[in-house]
């Protein structure tokens, strides 16, 4: 039998000495765990109560990657990009030439386990819309629909309400068959009118229906930046995801539009902000270039979990 070295003096020293080797061996594992993580953005890293969980990459959303991709990229290959990024959620914008491609990209996401999260989606219910409507019936999938709209925003309060009416009829026909299928729709800021966030809630008030809700586009925000507590604050029930950009002052108009995640000079300012909202639904990251989506996406991951351990390091 072995000998039992708790009770043997003349081992005592080397069980003691092999003791510590072992706990500075797992010491060390603790911390190549820890680093691992933080350098994927893990849970160690992302998961403090600051972030509520939502910048993790599991509910990452990469968008603006299919017609802005300078390797036009087939939905095969996109699929492995994502793969590759692990990335698991897809926000699918198209162009005229993508859509006798939808039923392959639909069934090649899935084939890879990656969620169809939200679709681009037409602003009136024209026969390309009902194309998607049956596909999504089809494959049983349950994308948001992402609308936008338009507007001048110097109208007066009469023709501002002439043409609330007018977007009422037209987003509850699309919500009203988008229910049918299961589908949420996200109005979509993209300037104008419809692009201010508190007239995108008097307009979801008055449609008045409990599947339409709101997509924050922070690349087309860069004007109300001074403002975005109060934003936060005003759509924040009716949100339904929330889309990342490099954030800076006045950056639209300067030219920067569009940056990755962590070049701008408000970043860590707004990741704060919104990680403060405990928003649990999809972020966005984006391509949104003629640049190689893969390479614009790794710079937005990168520059979030860089962002995101900065401000949870900085916390109290």
């Amino acid at each position: 039998m072995p000998q039992n070295r708790c009770f043997k003096n003349a081992h005592s020293a080397t069980a003691s000495s092999s003791s510590w080797r072992r706990i500075g061996r797992l010491s060390v594992a603790i911390a190549l765990l820890v680093v691992g993580s933080l350098s994927r953005g893990g849970p160690l890293a992302l998961g403090q109560e600051f972030e509520r969980g939502m910048f993790r990459d599991e509910n990452l959303v990469a968008w603006c990657i299919v017609p802005f991709d300078s390797q036009k990229r087939t939905p095969e290959q996109r699929a492995q990009m994502l793969d590759e990024l692990g990335i698991r959620k897809l926000a699918y914008d198209y162009r005229a030439e993508h859509v006798p491609s939808f039923d392959e990209e639909i069934t090649t996401m899935k084939k890879h386990g990656i969620e169809f999260t939200a679709w681009w989606f037409p602003t009136v219910l024209n026969d390309e819309a009902k194309h998607i409507l049956s596909l999504i019936k089809k494959h049983r999938i349950h994308p948001q629909l992402w609308v936008m709209g338009g507007g001048d925003p110097a109208m007066n309060e009469e023709q501002t309400k002439a043409f609330i009416e007018s977007e009422v009829k037209r987003i509850r026909e699309i919500a009203t068959v988008a229910q049918e299928a299961g589908c949420k729709v996200a109005l979509y800021n993209h300037g104008a009118w419809f692009g201010v966030p508190e007239n995108q809630v008097r307009l979801i008030k008055a449609i008045d229906m409990p599947n339409v809700g709101i997509v924050y586009n922070l690349h087309h925000a860069h004007d109300q930046l001074d403002r975005l507590p109060s934003i936060l604050k005003t759509v924040q029930p009716y949100l339904l995801a929330i889309n990342l950009n490099g954030m800076q002052t006045d950056g639209e108009r300067l030219g920067k539009k569009i940056l990755p995640i962590g070049q701008g000079d408000r970043d860590r300012e707004v990741i704060q902000l919104i990680g403060k909202t405990g928003f649990q639904g999809p972020v966005g990251i984006l391509n949104h270039t003629d640049l190689d989506a893969k390479v614009r996406l790794r710079e937005n991951l990168d520059g979030l979990r860089t962002v995101t351990s900065e401000v949870a390091a900085s916390k109290p």
